[in-house]
Formats: structure tokens, sequence, C-alpha cells
């Protein structure tokens, strides 16, 4: 693997990542690559990506670095397969054939480093019958099924999970998962390759332990009737007499115990064990819940083993005590983000620097890469004079 800045950190220091800037899972996928200590060069392109946030607000694109370069202009993709003969990984989100229309294809940048490990983040794959078609996150989940299960009312829609089920976890991790797979057996065969991760291939992996509950018998076809989909009382969330809300995931038979003791609910804990009975249990648990604030329930159940937590928002989240004890939310530059993970324990992750602005990098990553066309091209923000 190429060598690089001694200022890194992580368990992928000296992994150097060419990520030919996107929105969405790809962008991710390459930050959660830098927040492990790769060198991530993120290709910019003039006029930003059309679609996201102030680009000093995208935590998405911290630990990176930026060049800008116009891959539709004249020398751009030479410029970019410079970059491709010093990396180890490229990540791209285009749609199928637009790489290798811009001139940086697989086949274009293998054969400028055969070693190379070609991620690529779409949402439908590379082949089939959708794979030239537009989508989002929400049109994955729904043909994979997984968008269908997801939710507590059995005649109600799909609960929306954001787009972190499709974009993250069935895209981004997946990618992550498939480039570093394809970086050891390039490290020992010297041999590159393409690693296809679509959306709706890691969301419908995802969804494995269903699929085998589903054969089983163990699960139904319909969302809001099964263990873990808000059908079963002791595995839900309920509302406080304030209007805050509680998480109970009170499955196994010691765990439920507590709970409903700590509740004040024996009288209808036998329910537990029969279906038929879940509808009185609920009511129940509900009813209980809204005699007292969710502060109050906190203090009852803090400290037990009755699997019952508070639902904090987004901006709560970093205050709760277990996680400012852990860390899993730091401050950087002003801006509260969540903590590189999972953590190491000789080689650990860092937030090393902000979200890179486009372009701000170009001299640096031209001279640590030794890719002198970068500061040449007339699309390269130029250094600023001493």
């Amino acid at each position: 693997m190429a060598g690089t800045r001694n200022t890194r950190n992580g368990p992928l220091s000296g992994v150097r990542v060419v990520e030919l800037a996107g929105i969405g899972p790809g962008p991710f996928a390459a930050m959660l690559l830098a927040d492990l200590g790769a060198d991530v060069v993120r290709v910019d392109r003039p006029g930003g990506p059309g679609l996201g946030i102030d680009p000093a607000y995208d935590l998405t694109n911290r630990n990176k670095r930026s060049v800008l370069v116009d891959l539709k202009a004249e020398g751009g993709p030479a410029t970019v397969l410079d970059l491709v003969e010093r990396a180890d990984i490229l990540i791209e989100g285009y749609r199928p054939g637009v790489a290798e229309r811009l001139g940086v294809g697989p086949d274009a940048c293998l054969a400028r480093n055969p070693r190379l490990v070609y991620g690529r983040m779409t949402g439908w794959g590379q082949d089939g019958p959708l794979a030239s078609t537009a989508g989002h996150d929400i049109a994955y989940l729904a043909v994979t099924g997984t968008l269908g299960m997801i939710g507590p009312d059995p005649d109600g829609p799909p609960t929306v999970p954001a787009n972190l089920v499709g974009d993250y976890a069935g895209g981004s991790l997946y990618l992550v998962v498939g480039v570093l797979a394809a970086l050891r057996h390039a490290g020992e065969h010297g041999e590159g390759q393409v690693v296809d991760a679509a959306i709706v291939d890691g969301a419908a992996h995802l969804a494995t332990m269903i699929h085998g509950m589903l054969a089983a018998g163990g699960w139904q076809d319909r969302r809001g009737v099964n263990l873990l989909d808000g059908g079963c009382p002791f595995y839900g969330v309920y509302e406080t007499a304030d209007g805050r809300h509680m998480a109970v995931g009170a499955l196994e038979q010691p765990f439920y115990d507590e709970f409903v003791r700590l509740l004040g609910i024996d009288e209808v804990a036998p329910a537990r064990k029969d279906p038929g009975r879940w509808d009185e249990l609920r009511a129940a648990v509900a009813a209980r819940f809204r005699t007292r604030t969710g502060e109050e329930w906190t203090a009852v159940f803090a400290g037990t083993d009755a699997c019952v937590a508070p639902v904090l928002s987004m901006r709560e989240a970093p205050a709760h005590p277990h996680l400012a004890a852990r860390g899993t939310f730091v401050e950087h530059g002003g801006l509260t983000q969540p903590a590189p993970a999972p953590r190491f324990s000789a080689t650990p992750g860092t937030v090393r620097g902000g979200p890179a602005m486009p372009g701000a990098d170009t001299g640096e990553v031209a001279r640590d890469w030794a890719v002198p066309s970068l500061t040449t091209r007339t699309d390269a923000p130029q250094e600023p004079q001493a």
C-alpha cells in the first residue's frame, strides 16, 4: 500500500483512497475509511454535486482532503488516473456506464493500476432491468421487502426509517466490507477487482434472519404482528405522562419479569406467553407508562435489566450519561458529531479534520501524492502567494 502523511492514524493508515464526489452512501463509505485512518482524497467537481448541505457542515466529508477536477474537461480524466495510479481504493457512485463514458471506469483504472480496488456504489446495481433508472433509498427498500416489514400498524403504511437502512446500512457498510475484503486479496495476490455494492442487495441481505424465521413459521409476512416489528407488547415504544416515550425490549423471561415488576403490572404478566392476550397486556403497559413522566420512568428503570430506555432526540443523545462516558459523540470545529466506530485498542481512529472544502487541499495532495497535474489544471484553485 502506498505511503502517506505520518500524521495519519487508525488501522487503515497508509491506505490511499480516491473518492469521486457524489451524495449519500458513497461519501459516507469514504468517511468510514477516512475515520479509520485512510488518506481519502475526494475529487470534487466545479460547481458542487448539485444536491446537499453547506460543505462546511457536511460531516460525511470529515477526515478527507479535497481536490477540484472537471472530469468533462480536457485532461480531467488523465488527472484522476494519475491519482488512481497511486491509490489502493477508488469509490464512485455514478449510474452504470457514466464512469466509463468519463474515462475513469474500471477498465481504464485497472489498466493504470492492476492492484486497484474499484468500489461501485449504486441503488440498483450494475446490471438488471432497473440498473440505469433513477432511484432513492425508499424505493430500494420497497422492492426488497425490507420497507414493507417496518412499522407497528398492520393496517397502516410502513414506517420510513430515514435513509439509514438503505443508503447507509444496506449501501455504505456493504461497500466498505467489500472494498476491505478486496483490499486484502489485492495485498496477497496483487490482483485488483471491481466491487459492485447495490443497496437492493445489501437491504435484502440485512433481512437474512427474518427470512429464516419466515421460512420456519416464526414470522408472519405482514408488519406489526411479529416479535420485533411492534406487534409484541414487550418490544415497542410507549408514551409517558409528559408526551415523552420509553423504548421497551424485555424479550427474555428474566428481563420481562423485572420489567413487569418495576412497571407494576404483575397481574397481567402471564399474558407474555399467550399472544391472544397481547392486546390486554399492551393496554396495561400503555396505561402504566402514562401515569408518570419520562424522567420518572427513566429513574425507575435506571441500572436494571428490564431493558427499558428513554427515547432521546438527536440533540439530547450526546448528553446521555453512558454515551458521554464512552465519548460516543465528540466535538470538533464547533460541530457535535458521532465519534469514529468501531474502536481499536492499538490503532484508534479519531476525528482529525472537519469537512473537506471543495478544492481546498489541491496543492497539498499534489505534493503528497506526487501528482503535479493537479496544480497545473485551470479548474484547480491556485495556492495563495506567500
